[in-house]
């Protein structure tokens, strides 16, 4: 996609800039003796779709991803870009929603605000997604929009879906013993979200990774404790692999 070279600094790209900082910075508010980690509030309502702790370190390159394209967006160069102008507002916007919602989340708990705050993230960055999905973008698009934007769509979408049936234990919604198949119903419910995506965003890579991941680290604590549950990892992973795929075949 062509830039026009040059241009003045707008409020969309201070704002850009001002978000992907604050949303590194908002989980540290417990350091300051506000709330509490945000690990600590979803222990608290830990289901059987929770991702193993380990798969939230994914949080550092998704926040470094962030903040690369937030500052390339500011480059001279990057001003007149067209694609930029799509998703400079809605990423903006995807920023402020994750920072908003560690701030609900370590002040509150993972609340049903939480969830419609995390519900308008993701919408934000399915924007983005979509953006990128229907023009030919160059290089620097690829490296500085495309994957970091993709890899944090894909997150939101996990994470969105987690945050539904925490919310709900939150306020005192239990599945008892049906609980196993619920938690499976919304995996696979996910992966077949995901694999529409993919087959949009035809094949798109950085996504499928994400989201595998998200997926390995779920059945590496719930699908441990229940089989509904492994197998519905098992069956959304399927739907994932086949959306790229499929995805992939429409490009070529």
């Amino acid at each position: 996609m062509r830039n026009d070279q040059g241009g003045s600094i707008t409020a969309a790209m201070i704002a850009v800039m001002v978000a992907a900082v604050l949303q590194i910075l908002t989980p540290l508010l417990p350091q300051l003796g506000i709330g509490e980690p945000i690990g600590a509030r979803s222990d608290a309502v830990r289901t059987l779709i929770t991702p193993a702790g380990w798969a939230f370190s994914i949080w550092g390159a998704l926040y470094a991803g962030s903040l690369a394209f937030a500052i390339w967006q500011l480059l001279p160069a990057q001003r007149g870009n067209r694609l930029l102008q799509r998703v400079r507002w809605p990423a903006a916007g995807a920023f402020f929603g994750n920072a908003i919602w560690a701030a609900h989340t370590q002040v509150y708990g993972l609340s049903a605000i939480s969830v419609a705050i995390i519900a308008w993230t993701l919408v934000c960055l399915l924007v983005i997604y979509r953006a990128g999905s229907d023009v030919r973008l160059s290089a620097g698009e690829r490296w500085f929009v495309y994957l970091p934007l993709s890899a944090l769509t894909a997150w939101l979408t996990v994470a969105t879906t987690v945050n539904i049936a925490a919310s709900l234990r939150f306020h005192g919604v239990e599945g008892g013993a049906a609980a196993a198949l619920i938690g499976a119903t919304i995996v696979v419910v996910a992966g077949l979200i995901a694999a529409a995506a993919l087959v949009r965003g035809r094949g798109n890579l950085p996504y499928a990774a994400v989201f595998l991941w998200a997926l390995a680290a779920i059945y590496a604590a719930g699908g441990q404790v229940a089989g509904l549950i492994a197998a519905a990892c098992a069956v959304a992973a399927l739907l994932v692999v086949g959306g790229a795929f499929v995805g992939a075949r429409r490009v070529r």
